[in-house]
């Protein structure tokens, strides 16, 4: 299976700002097609103010022609300015995936 996963953590006290950001990249993903093929976003449990974005992408090169696009990279200004310290990316192939079902 060919994929490629990108996993951003942060931390904001500002999550609802960040959840509307989101909401509109989103929307303006749709409008122009491409983009990510799934995106979750994810709290946890065991740190204050700490989230993940699972983005999952069909491949590197999506993903990259992704980062690359203007609009997200005035998402990511946008959304650095919401967070309470700089983001961290994980670049992840995708080896195995499967679903239980």
């Amino acid at each position: 299976m060919a994929g490629f996963v990108q996993i951003i953590e942060y931390q904001t006290s500002r999550f609802d700002e960040v959840k509307q950001l989101g909401e509109e990249i989103r929307e303006q993903m749709q409008a122009r097609g491409g983009g990510p093929v799934r995106v979750t976003v994810t709290k946890s449990r065991d740190r204050d103010n700490t989230y993940l974005t699972i983005a999952e992408f069909a491949s590197y090169e999506a993903a990259m022609a992704n980062s690359n696009d203007p609009s997200t990279q005035q998402f990511a200004e946008a959304m650095g300015k919401l967070c309470d310290g700089p983001p961290t990316f994980y670049n992840l192939d995708v080896e195995n995936s499967w679903e239980n079902g």
